[in-house]
Formats: structure tokens, sequence, C-alpha cells
């Protein structure tokens, strides 16, 4: 199944969610925040378990800290 994740097109298995896109791609799902399709996904809720569809887009921005 194709997804866009920030800006570039992958190939993911049918089914994914959220998280484990979030995951995939090596970031703690606690220090991130995510849209779909331009939509801000909350993790309360069980948004974070979410599956995904062929087409969507997904942005995910890390928090960043610092002075």
């Amino acid at each position: 199944m194709k997804i866009v994740v920030n800006g570039v097109e992958e190939q993911w298995g049918v089914g994914v969610t959220v998280r484990g896109v979030v995951e995939g791609k090596g970031m703690n799902v606690e220090k991130v925040a995510v849209e779909v399709n331009r939509r801000l996904v909350r993790s309360a809720g069980g948004g974070y378990e979410r599956e995904l569809k062929e087409g969507d887009v997904v942005e995910i921005v890390t928090f960043v800290g610092g002075g």
C-alpha cells in the first residue's frame, strides 16, 4: 500500500497504523505530532491506532527543545 510520509511516497503493509509508521521511522510516539490528510491525529482516545489507507498523506513533526 502506498502512502506519503513527510512528502515521500512509501510502500507500507496493508493495515499499518499511525503508530506503526511513526515507530517504523524510529521515532517515539510520545515526542511527535502527526497529521493525516491535514488533520491532527490525537494520541488520546486511540488516534494512533487508526489504520491508514492507500493514498493517505502523513506528516510527522518532532518536538525539539532548546533555548
